[in-house]
């Protein structure tokens, strides 16, 4: 029982360093391609891989949900998949390899979103340190982006508009995992991950569609295509996948410590990769964020 714990909490590392490395290495590498035209493509190659092993038992199951899952799953994959998604890209692609770690450190704020809108649509209680707990997450993110400045846009590498782009994203995430919460009852995990890519994919082909960005599949180079690639097989279903496997051997609590590789993780790839490090009064803003992230994560029930 102890190994299987230990293996738990391993994958559980594993998948969060896998989206650390993504965030600051792999994604960042397709800043030239169009960001709705990346999203789609990242959900539309794993939606057909799944379809080729298991897609048409996946299309069966689907039809026998109810009307009120299905409502739920569009909008799991028009916020999570599809918005959330969109701008975490985005705010990825502003920030020009300069402000990585804020970037991917700020999305950690998706746990606060996801239990205010559980209290909001599930109706779940809030512990009674919540709120200040938030307060000090956003003094700790304000740190991390601004360090002991006033707000600014210019200069920093479009670091404002990057940073409230990636709290949008963390909201984003953080609704679909309250819907989430409403479905999973009746699905199993592989069918909520089929329909969330399914939806996905729609949605982003017609954004996609209407902006005129199908011209870009003319454009990606090979190299960009080997990036598209890796995702898949590392840091996108397939990190997912590992996430999971990892929860059934631990608590909640424990996965909450476990996914501090996440932002450990984003601090030694943006130093390997990029040659970058958080400054003394970013670090301090990071470990108040990461702090008072787990403490809530551990004292909601």
């Amino acid at each position: 029982m102890k190994n299987k714990k230990y293996l738990g909490a391993g994958l559980v590392c594993f998948a969060a360093s896998l989206w650390g490395f993504d965030g600051i290495v792999l994604t960042p590498r397709l800043h030239q391609l169009s960001v709705p035209f990346v999203v789609f493509i990242l959900h539309f190659i794993p939606f057909l891989f799944m379809s080729c092993f298991f897609g048409k038992e996946e299309i069966k199951n689907i039809k026998k949900l109810p009307k009120k899952d299905i409502f739920y799953y569009f909008c799991i994959g028009l916020f999570g998949g599809s918005l959330g998604t969109i701008s975490i890209v985005k705010a990825l692609f502003l920030v020009n390899f300069q402000h990585l770690t804020v970037v991917t450190l700020l999305q950690k704020t998706q746990p606060i979103f996801a239990l205010i809108l559980a209290r909001i649509i599930l109706k779940e209680k809030l512990s009674k340190n919540f709120f200040f707990l938030t307060f000090l997450a956003m003094i700790g993110g304000y740190i991390m982006t601004f360090e002991f400045a006033l707000p600014h846009s210019s200069g920093s590498g479009n670091i404002l508009s990057a940073s409230l782009l990636a709290l949008l994203a963390a909201f984003s995430f953080g609704s679909s995992t309250a819907f989430g919460k409403r479905i999973l009852t009746n699905s199993s995990f592989r069918t909520a991950l089929y329909t969330r890519f399914l939806f996905t994919s729609i949605i982003t082909f017609i954004i996609t569609l209407f902006k005129g960005d199908l011209v870009y599949f003319t454009r990606v180079t090979s190299f960009q295509w080997l990036i598209f690639i890796t995702i898949m097989l590392t840091s996108g279903s397939m990190a997912i996948m590992i996430y999971y496997r990892g929860l059934r051997y631990i608590d909640a609590s424990v996965a909450t410590i476990c996914e501090l590789a996440f932002p450990i993780s984003s601090v030694v790839f943006d130093y390997i990769f990029n040659g970058r490090l958080l400054t003394g009064q970013q670090f301090i803003g990071a470990v108040i964020l990461v702090f008072t992230i787990i403490t809530i994560g551990k004292s909601q029930k």
